[in-house]
């Protein structure tokens, strides 16, 4: 379960920072009114998109861990305690 709850994060996260840097909230926040050299570092195109391909790296993280998952589901689920070793009695 908690699985699932980190790949929700992951395309939460993924898809805020895909959207807000083009929207009107990214140009109009308290630190982008209060300072002017942040708001011509915000604004720019490139830190925008940087901002977005890390919300597509999000994304991809979210999709990997998805399919680990389903992998794992699929298969079986694995002991998380590895059984004893037999012992070597010589």
């Amino acid at each position: 379960m908690s699985r699932l709850l980190i790949v929700a994060i992951f395309f939460e996260v993924g898809v805020v920072l895909m959207i807000v840097p083009w929207s009107t909230y990214w140009e109009r926040n308290y630190f982008v009114e209060a300072v002017p050299y942040v708001e011509a570092f915000a604004t720019n195109t490139f830190v925008r998109g940087a901002i977005t391909g890390l919300g597509i790296v999000n994304l991809l993280a979210g999709l990997a861990e998805l399919g680990s998952l389903f992998m794992s589901h699929g298969q079986g689920e694995t002991p998380s305690v590895a059984p004893p070793a037999a012992e070597d009695h010589r």
